[in-house]
């Protein structure tokens, strides 16, 4: 397979390394006695959402990178269907598992009921991407199918652009309450701004490449029906002894 096609997975895994190491570093704790502060206290108050969350959307994001692979989807179609067989469910147990903690679990410090309304919009719109995927594909609209999936894709890896979008404002100075909502939620809006431009550029019609037509020369005689049962008028020599006729009038 081409090395250039390797990019976008590429891309994608390494914009994922950062929640994924955050996610495990929470899996670490919870899987000790931790002590209870107000950064963790909603992990350890509940723990099952938080572990099926971080799980869930690892698995998602990882395997689910491979899925825009162009050469895997053609030269592995079998693959490609059982990956996302795997991918699809994930996704969706990782965004109920994000809803459920972000409806039921207190609020932990520095965030707000403005960053809790943007996960909850944005999680249930990641559930009705992928539901809306499962079901196009279903109906054996891959184009539908594959839209759909980019765009609850795009939500998945959230994470991962904000965790680059918090760098500059963090080395800038405190991150308020508002803006931390803001810069999450502009996350997932540029990461869909992404995924619109994707759907759109594939679904762009390829640009036809007009040719000029040759045309064969077709000779008089040819074009003109013999009369009478007899043959058209030859242009060019006649052989020693075969009678030359003549069209009628």
């Amino acid at each position: 397979m081409p090395r250039h096609e390797w990019r976008i997975p590429a891309g994608l895994i390494l914009l994922s390394l950062v929640p994924i190491l955050a996610g495990a570093i929470r899996l670490a704790e919870l899987a000790g006695s931790p002590e209870v502060n107000p950064g963790n206290a909603r992990f350890v108050a509940m723990p099952l959402p938080v572990v099926v969350h971080i799980v869930a959307a690892s698995v998602f994001c990882l395997l689910g990178a491979f899925q825009f692979h162009p050469g895997l989807r053609r030269r592995r179609p079998r693959w490609h269907r059982l990956a996302g067989r795997v991918v699809a469910p994930a996704g969706i147990v990782a965004a109920l598992a994000g809803l459920w903690m972000a409806v039921f679990a207190e609020l932990p410090a520095g965030d707000g009921p403005l960053l809790e309304a943007f996960r909850v919009v944005f999680g249930s719109a990641m559930v009705a991407f992928l539901v809306l995927g499962v079901l196009a594909i279903r109906r054996r609209d891959v184009v539908t199918h594959s839209a759909w999936m980019t765009r609850g894709y795009a939500i998945g890896q959230g994470a991962g652009t904000q965790a680059v979008l918090f760098i500059p404002w963090t080395l800038a100075g405190t991150v308020g309450e508002t803006s931390r909502a803001l810069i999450m939620g502009a996350a997932w809006v540029l990461n869909l701004a992404v995924a619109e431009w994707i759907i759109r550029r594939r679904r762009r019609p390829d640009r036809a490449v007009t040719r000029p037509v040759r045309t064969t020369a077709v000779s008089s005689a040819a074009a003109r029906p013999a009369t009478a049962g007899r043959p058209a008028a030859a242009d060019g020599p006649v052989p020693h002894g075969v009678p030359r006729y003549r069209a009628a009038p």
